[in-house]
């Protein structure tokens, strides 16, 4: 377990880096989750939007290891789903013990209720929607987690970088796209191996080496965008990823 009381100041000073204005109750309630959850603002377990704390699919999945989950069970309703009009109505079951009867969550996602620059990912937001109820029954947390607010952006046009500079030896274009993307990484505090997966699929490549320097470009650009807008749906967008970091390598 993390240790809640020496973790506050932490998060204290992980939360000032990245957010000005936290109220009173804001901070107490950080507090609060610090000593119950282990929670952790530098990890990403939990997030402020709008003044309001939101735990993360991730800050979810960390608090079910810590507490030795013993399985989460996950299946489609297909009575409920649609897949040609993109509807997802999934159903999830943890079970924090072995002798537990199962916590029940159910997750839905459909063009309508997403963000939409997730598009085509509705059965991904389904699924980590219905998995991060049945983890808040199971162990008791009272707050939404980000992924399952459903925000949905302004609809808007991607824009590509503007043209990078060279250094005189034919790679300047590929080094400055690279120190872009590993920029808006630790600035956003992204999960790189998921930006990598998250990379080769919207470049519909096998891995990172295949794609041209104008697709790199693109999708460096796209999520430069997203993390300035919507990070929330970015990091619910990354975290459908989870199961694939090792074939993003």
């Amino acid at each position: 377990m993390r240790p809640g009381n020496s973790s506050f100041g932490s998060n204290k000073r992980a939360a000032r880096k990245r957010w000005a204005n936290i109220s009173s109750e804001g901070w107490k309630f950080l507090r609060q989750l610090t000593a119950e959850y282990g929670f952790l603002v530098s990890s990403g377990d939990i997030t402020l939007l709008n003044g309001k704390w939101y735990v993360t699919h991730s800050g979810l999945l960390s608090l079910a290891r810590r507490k030795k989950c013993h399985g989460i069970k996950v299946e489609a309703v297909e009575t409920l789903s649609d897949a040609n009009a993109r509807r997802f109505v999934v159903r999830a079951t943890v079970y924090p013990f072995k002798s537990s009867g199962g916590f029940v969550g159910y997750g839905d996602a459909d063009p309508s209720n997403v963000s939409d620059l997730v598009r085509g990912a509705e059965m991904r937001v389904a699924e980590t929607r219905a998995v991060n109820r049945a983890l808040r029954k199971a162990y008791g947390i009272g707050i939404c987690s980000v992924e399952e607010i459903g925000a949905r952006p302004e609809s808007h046009e991607l824009t590509k970088m503007p043209p990078q500079p060279t250094n005189g030896n034919g790679n300047g274009n590929g080094r400055t796209v690279r120190d872009r993307l590993c920029q808006i990484i630790r600035q956003y505090q992204l999960d790189a191996d998921l930006v990598k997966a998250y990379a080769t699929d919207s470049c519909g490549v096998k891995t990172l080496r295949d794609a041209s320097r104008e697709q790199v470009e693109n999708f460096v650009a796209q999520l430069a965008e997203w993390a300035e807008k919507d990070l929330a749906a970015l990091r619910c967008q990354l975290n459908s990823y989870l199961g694939q970091k090792e074939g993003a390598a």
